[in-house]
């Protein structure tokens, strides 16, 4: 199958400003000589320490930071000849959600938050109208599109700002630690709209500490030191020794424990649901 990416690293680095007295050779750079194609439609896990590099180099994807070295390619364009001049080209591409839901939220009243990335693109009237419908219907917060922001929880906060990101239509989503600061129930919310939103052939780019989330993205990228330390299928991480200080997803641990009980357990199961519906099928 030929390739097609909607995202392409060619030997990306970025190194933050030190200030005057450090010269740019000895900046430590925080993401650094990093190479990668994101297919169009796949679904993509990105993990790390902290400071490993992986939210540094999530602002590439939509142009919010331009590479110190290297280039990237949004659908064919170069980020750094499009940010200065048309960004919105870029960000039409590709939508970010954060990790803390009030620094994306810009209105009082949830539809005219969710409309406002529309609007300021030029969509017209009765499209903004049914864009927001059917992003709030999505994330499930319809029935509050008239509240205001600060009357929600955490979680719902976070699904209009999802919600804010699908009315911009983008072809991929990129998901910066977006249940972080969610709790369990929150979480689960937030996956199940990542998986829908995949189904529906969006490309997802998704940063998290939760290897139970990675587990469910058809690839994993594992950065550290502004580096690649490692990319490839969730069974095939899950299943590396050199990787030990990477934390396996329960579903993983206890199949590994099955199969030294004697329980034959596949090698590609990783996720809850994928171990649940195996073992329904033993007799």
């Amino acid at each position: 199958m030929a390739s097609d990416p909607i995202i392409q690293l060619k030997n990306v680095s970025f190194a933050y400003e030190q200030g005057e007295e450090v010269a740019p050779e000895a900046a430590v750079k925080a993401v650094d000589g990093v190479s990668f194609d994101v297919e169009r439609g796949s679904f993509v896990a990105i993990v790390g320490s902290n400071g490993s590099g992986k939210s540094t180099l999530a602002k590439h994807f939509n142009a919010l930071l331009i590479p110190t070295e290297g280039e990237v390619l949004v659908d064919g364009m170069n980020t750094a000849e499009v940010a200065e001049t048309a960004p919105w080209e870029i960000r039409q591409k590709v939508g970010m959600v954060f990790q803390n839901p009030d620094n994306q939220l810009v209105s009082s009243i949830v539809e005219d938050d969710v409309a406002f990335g529309p609007e300021n693109i030029g969509i017209e009237p009765a499209e903004i109208r049914r864009r927001v419908d059917e992003s709030l219907k999505l994330v499930g917060m319809y029935e509050h599109r008239k509240k205001g922001p600060h009357l929600l929880s955490g979680g719902q906060k976070q699904r209009i700002a999802i919600a804010g990101v699908i009315a911009m239509d983008p072809e991929c989503v990129v998901f910066d630690e977006p249940t972080a600061m969610l709790d369990p129930k929150g979480r689960k919310e937030i996956m199940s709209i990542i998986r829908t939103l995949h189904s529906q052939g969006r490309t997802v780019i998704l940063i998290t500490h939760f290897m139970e989330e990675a587990a469910e993205a058809d690839r994993i990228i594992i950065m550290h030191n502004g580096k690649v330390e490692a990319d490839a299928t969730p069974a095939e991480i899950f299943s590396r020794k050199d990787l030990g200080v990477l934390e396996q997803p329960f579903a993983v641990r206890l199949a590994k424990r099955l199969r030294e009980s004697g329980i034959e357990v596949p090698a590609d199961i990783v996720t809850d649901v994928q171990l649940a519906e195996y073992l329904c099928k033993l007799k």
